[in-house]
C-alpha cells in the first residue's frame, strides 16, 4: 500500500467495512465538556477505495495532509480539498470521501464526539 509514502512508525489499521481506508488513532482523551471526548487520527485513502457513507456522533473537523480528496456532505455538492485544506462535518450529517487523485491521499481528522458512542456509523 505505498509504504514509502507512510512516515516512519506509523502502522495504520483497517478501517472495517472500507477497503482501501486506513486509520492511525493518534490520540483519544476527555474533553472540558462532559460527555465529550477527542479523538485524532490519520487516514489514508488508497487511490481504488471506494466512498464509505458514514457519520459521527459529533463534529469531524478534517485537514488533508497529502493528495486530494472530495468531501460529499449530506444535501450539499461535493467539495475537492487538497493539501493544506480545511473542512469540518457538523454532527450527525451522512458523508463520504473518495481520492481523486493518482497517489495516496491523507488527512487528519479531529473528531469531538460523544463518549461512549461508536466513533463511525456506516450508512447503507
Amino acid at each position: 500500500m505505498g509504504g514509502q509514502d507512510r512516515p516512519k512508525g506509523i502502522s495504520p489499521t483497517a478501517v472495517e467495512g472500507a477497503p482501501g481506508l486506513w486509520r492511525v488513532d493518534l490520540q483519544k482523551h476527555d474533553l472540558s465538556i462532559p460527555g465529550r471526548e477527542v479523538i485524532q487520527s490519520r487516514v489514508e485513502f488508497t487511490p481504488d477505495s471506494p466512498p464509505f457513507k458514514h457519520f459521527h456522533p459529533g463534529e469531524e473537523i478534517i485537514c488533508v495532509l497529502q493528495g486530494t480528496l472530495e468531501y460529499t456532505l449530506e444535501g450539499q455538492p461535493p467539495v475537492v480539498c487538497n493539501v493544506g485544506d480545511a473542512l469540518t462535518v457538523p454532527y450527525g450529517v451522512h458523508h463520504q470521501a473518495r481520492n481523486v487523485g493518482n497517489g495516496i491521499a491523507v488527512e487528519l481528522a479531529t473528531y469531538v464526539v460523544e463518549k461512549g458512542k461508536p466513533l463511525l456509523t456506516k450508512v447503507d
